[in-house]
């Protein structure tokens, strides 16, 4: 028996008793929809992460006091041993570049801004060297961004995030207006292009200022981080060893001393998501992939009653020259196709509902290709296997007896 004329049997026994095919494809319908909803919700919040989190610009990396934490203790040792990022190591990194593109020195804290009798609270204040913005994956939507002029002048000028703009000017053009930060007039010279959320947390609501405007206000005893960037992607290991190299030196670090500086990568950060959130993706990946198993067993149990209900059928095709190979392939391809059926219908379902979650909930979703071939050949797989002994117990029946029986 060809296998396309075993599919053909199988597709008209799967029509002629509609509704107990349907109630067999369920279990395998909610298994592979669940598992693939699962699967697009995690490679959904991946992408996300790497987008929006992860993302530190082009070939960048972040030098500063901690480095990338991940418990209390580890906060607190590092705190006390690692020194403060200055200004000066800022310039050293600058000084005689190899592999080091640029390099971007900022500060921050929170403030109030303020116009006239609106106030906007927690509002976050950044004080930059003027050329963050060619490092940073920050745009500009209006106006422009701090200037060289603005920072050797030490102007009391800000680039605002599109949250502020909105809020104070909702009708007339910000460019050149005066809002209070801290009680101190800044006039406004660009707006950023809108970033939105990121995990529900608004990323517009900031004020950026020069960093030596910052520091004649707020003084140099809070914290620094530098953005550097490498001059190519395959150069970013050596410029993170160059910058290493040179504020160890800096600090007078000894061969066997650790960094007393933390230096954050893109690869560190999603190195870091993928040890808190691994381990908890493929155990719900595994506790949902149960449903499949469920599923693989109604359709073992009914397909041995399909056995039982077609045996004269069975016996009537061996009296004409069926071979056990026949009615073992009959019965695999059967079940095969039930189950592959059930998988596609599950696909397509799960593919709605993650639309349906992003459209309504702005839940990252994401469902690459291989997933889907994937979950169709694990659905038919299903089919295959737990067919086996169905079709094993159908093709063994002795003819005589099966055309005996009612």
């Amino acid at each position: 028996m060809k296998f396309i004329e075993a599919a053909r049997l199988a597709l008209s026994a799967i029509a002629a008793h509609k509704l107990r095919s349907f109630l067999t494809l369920l279990g395998i319908i909610v298994g592979v929809a669940t598992v693939i909803v699962v699967v697009t919700l995690i490679e959904g919040f991946n992408k996300y992460f790497e987008e929006k989190v992860a993302d530190l610009g082009s070939n960048a990396f972040v030098v500063n006091k901690l480095g990338l934490i991940t418990s209390l203790q580890e906060f607190l040792d590092r705190n006390k041993k690692n020194k403060d990022i200055k200004l000066d190591d800022f310039h050293a990194i600058k000084e005689h570049p190899v592999y080091v593109k640029d390099a971007a020195a900022y500060s921050g804290k929170t403030v109030d801004v303020r116009r006239g009798s609106q106030v906007l609270n927690d509002i976050r204040l950044r004080g930059v060297t003027h050329n963050l913005i060619d490092i940073d994956t920050m745009k500009v939507g209006q106006g422009r961004y701090i200037g060289k002029e603005d920072e050797d002048n030490c102007s009391y000028t800000c680039f605002v995030g599109s949250n502020i703009a909105d809020q104070f000017f909702p009708a007339v053009d910000p460019i050149g207006a005066e809002i209070k930060i801290d009680g101190r007039p800044f006039r406004i010279i660009g707006i950023a292009q809108a970033i939105g959320n990121i995990f529900g947390q608004p990323q517009d609501n900031f004020a950026i200022i020069p960093l030596a405007t910052f520091q004649k206000i707020y003084g140099t005893r809070g914290w620094m981080n530098i953005k550097v960037s490498a001059i190519s992607s395959e150069s970013v290991e050596r410029a993170i060893d160059e910058v290493r190299v040179t504020l160890r030196a800096r600090r007078h670090l000894n061969y066997h001393d650790q960094d007393n500086f933390g230096i954050i990568t893109s690869d560190a950060i999603n190195n870091m998501r993928e040890k808190i959130f691994g381990t908890i993706s493929i155990v719900t990946i595994g506790v949902t992939s149960i449903a499949l198993v469920v599923g693989g067993i109604v359709i073992m149990n009914i397909m041995l009653v399909s056995v039982t209900e077609r045996t004269r059928e069975i016996g009537v095709r061996k009296s004409l020259g069926a071979r056990r190979r026949d009615i073992l392939r009959q019965f695999l391809v059967e079940s095969t196709v039930l189950s592959l059926i059930g998988g596609g219908i599950g696909v397509s379902i799960a593919y709605a509902i993650a639309k349906a979650g992003t459209a309504i909930f702005s839940l990252p979703t994401a469902l690459p290709l291989v997933w889907t071939i994937t979950a169709l050949l694990v659905s038919g797989s299903i089919g295959l296997f737990f067919g086996i002994y169905p079709a094993w117990k159908a093709a063994k029946l002795d003819p005589i007896n099966a055309l005996r029986a009612e």
